[in-house]
């Protein structure tokens, strides 16, 4: 049966209503009383997953999320991680930024609804959870200032803002700038009932060959108790990733901070407490991000490290990276769930591992082996839809049989 057929027969109307009656566990290799995390990232950054293009009217686009919704529990989902401030733009009426640019095509133009508002609402309704994912740093994914909305507070404060890589950032190392991305961020949490806080893999940015980061001026101000500068910029993200998990709980009681890295902490070659990968960027050295150490610190409530590989790839081998974050996890109460790259299963351009479609399908077997992990998350909601070699229909036929109640 192929992809869209299996999400029709799935369907019915009388299995959208044993969705929200969550059926004893029987998943191997995990206990009924633990729960399990089945989720999926809806990105709109360059309106990715959704809206499908900017522009469409109001009821399109609510229909759009609908569908999402609704296809997430006909695949017996029981989360959606909505991306909802893409670019330092907000998709609810933010007392602090602009309407994502997403949405209409011109950032700054009211809509005429509420998406935020909608999607918990409607998932809830649905008996999923919603994680709002937000993204502290990018204001942009290009370099001229003028392009933004009069009224952006990076207009507003261009000393916040650093061009690197062909786009725009706020600069981590400001502190007015670490309270005002908090302040932006939590503006949602303290409207809605959210279920989680998300954030992805970007902090400092990526490194791009040739280009400088240039927050020298911020490092001479601030940076005098530390040693180098990579040191100070890892502070820099450690402060902002403690003070959030501080506010959130401040600002809403129960909603979860849960952040998704990529899945190299430090290779074992340059960190014995490393994993055996040899992966070209390590998050600890180039985007500045201690991830093993908010895990170990007990920071987070969940880390889904992106572990976006095949098993068996020579460089960074996903039957390597899950135990590893298996052990990172051990005894911290810090929930894992696994990020899981979707978006490769038959692309041509991949290697010939990610042309079976059961590659996804042998990750959770494996993952069912170490009972630390407690889920999977799938990039994206495009592929999710597309299937175009039917791995995610695979995975709900092999281990989503039945409902999921979300881990506790």
């Amino acid at each position: 049966m192929g992809a869209a057929s299996t999400v029709a027969a799935l369907m019915t109307a009388g299995d959208a209503v044993a969705a929200r009656r969550p059926e004893p566990r029987r998943h191997r290799g995990r206990r009924a009383d633990k729960g399990e995390l089945r989720g999926v990232w809806i990105a709109t950054v360059a309106n990715l997953d959704w809206p499908s293009k900017a522009g469409l009217s109001a009821a399109a686009q609510e229909a759009e999320l609908i569908a999402h919704l609704d296809r997430a529990v006909a695949l017996r989902l029981n989360a959606v991680i909505l991306q909802v401030r893409p670019s330092a733009d907000a998709l609810w009426p933010s007392s602090y930024e602009p309407w994502a640019q997403c949405l209409t095509g011109v950032q700054g133009k009211d809509p005429g609804w509420d998406p935020l508002g909608t999607a918990v609402r409607e998932a809830h309704a649905r008996g999923l959870e919603l994680h709002a994912w937000f993204n502290p740093y990018r204001v942009a994914n290009h370099t001229d200032p003028s392009r933004l909305v009069a009224s952006h507070p990076a207009r507003q404060h261009p000393e916040w803002v650093l061009p690197y890589g062909g786009k725009l950032y706020y600069n981590p190392g400001l502190p007015e700038v670490r309270e005002f991305v908090q302040d932006a961020m939590l503006d949602a949490v303290s409207r809605y009932a959210v279920d989680a806080v998300h954030w992805d893999d970007y902090f400092y940015p990526y490194p791009v060959a040739g280009q400088v980061f240039d927050d020298d001026a911020a490092y001479e101000r601030y940076g005098e108790d530390f040693a180098t500068k990579a040191a100070w910029r890892r502070d820099n993200t450690d402060r902002l990733v403690r003070e959030t998990a501080e506010r959130i709980k401040e600002v809403r009681s129960g909603v979860r901070f849960g952040i998704s890295p990529f899945a190299v902490w430090r290779n074992a070659t340059t960190d014995p407490l490393g994993s055996d990968t040899a992966a070209g960027v390590e998050t600890y050295d180039d985007l500045h991000a201690d991830t093993r150490k908010w895990v170990k610190e007990g920071w987070i409530d969940y880390i889904c490290p992106q572990i976006y590989w095949n098993i068996g790839f020579s460089a960074a081998d996903y039957a390597k990276l899950l135990p590893w974050w298996a052990e990172t996890v051990r005894g911290t109460g810090v929930g894992l769930y696994v990020g899981e790259a979707l978006y490769k299963a038959g692309d041509p351009a991949q290697p010939a591992a990610w042309q079976d479609p059961a590659e996804l399908s042998r990750h959770l077997d494996f993952a069912a082996g170490h009972p630390e992990v407690g889920g999977h998350v799938y990039f994206s909601a495009k592929q999710v839809k597309a299937d175009p070699v039917g791995a995610m229909a695979r995975v709900v036929a092999d281990h989503y049989q039945v409902r999921a109640r979300t881990p506790r």
